[in-house]
């Protein structure tokens, strides 16, 4: 089999992996996930070919970031882009998957800029795979920041492109942004952050996005702790640190516990 034939068998294969790997991520499986991506990088590295292979850790640095250790994922993305120096088509794509590893590790003024740039070369260059996901990244980058309007305005856009190519994992997840932003609002729009969470849970639920619907019930349980009912804030923060223990959700795991050790000391 000619060696470029080979690559190009190897890279289908591992892509495949890769794609299971993701999958089983948004339902929660991260350990089979971490073993599929595993097995993915194994076959890209095999054939020597640095488009596979950062692609392949670039798919393990955002499996990371679901499973919420920032750490490992920010390795596996440092590596990728140290791989993929040159190759257009996967670079940006990489730096906006690092800046978003950086926003949600509190580094929001070194991860915003590499955000802008991965949405800012998607409309350039015409291309609408992840653009929706980019965006989302970028709003959530702004909301960290402090920069709710910014972030809206992103927000808004995503769910927008989202609906434009039926991506409803990716809507589901601008839903819940939404509702973060409207819970941080002030004013409280209590009725706005209800409404958003609420339609995020439920699309969710429908696409057994499980890492998801525990962040709901962590953004419901904080938004019912801020207006102070505590009966309701206890429940879904009680619920979230289950669903997140269960899946070693890693850092969202320790968000959500915070949350719930705060909520009944007081």
């Amino acid at each position: 089999v000619p060696p470029a034939m080979l690559s190009r068998h190897a890279f289908a294969f591992a892509n495949s992996r890769a794609s299971l790997a993701l999958a089983l991520a948004e339902h929660g499986e991260f350990v089979e996930a971490l073993a599929r991506c595993t097995e993915a990088i194994h076959i890209a590295e095999a054939v020597s070919h640095p488009y596979s292979v950062a692609v392949m850790y670039r798919g393990m640095g955002l499996l990371h970031l679901r499973r919420g250790d920032l750490c490992q994922a920010t390795l596996a993305l440092d590596h990728a882009l140290e791989v993929c120096q040159g190759v257009d088509s996967i670079f940006y794509g990489v730096r906006s998957t690092l800046g978003y590893a950086y926003a949600c590790s509190g580094r929001s003024a070194e991860g915003i800029p590499l955000l802008e740039e991965g949405v800012e070369r998607s409309v350039m260059i015409g291309i609408a795979e992840g653009k929706s996901l980019r965006t989302i990244w970028l709003s959530e980058a702004y909301l960290l920041a402090g920069r709710e309007a910014d972030a809206r305005t992103a927000a808004q856009r995503a769910l927008g492109l989202a609906g434009q190519h039926k991506e409803r994992g990716h809507e589901a997840y601008t839903l819940r942004l939404l509702g973060e932003i409207a819970a941080r609002g002030e004013p409280l729009d209590i009725g706005s952050a209800e409404d958003h969470y609420r339609q995020a849970f439920a699309l969710a639920e429908e696409l057994g996005m499980r890492p998801l619907i525990a962040h709901c019930h962590v953004g419901l349980g904080k938004l019912y702790r801020r207006i102070g009912s505590r009966q309701q804030a206890e429940e879904y923060l009680t619920t979230a640190t289950v669903m997140m223990r269960h899946m070693e959700m890693g850092l969202w795991l320790e968000q959500a516990k915070a949350e719930l050790k705060a909520l009944v000391s007081n």
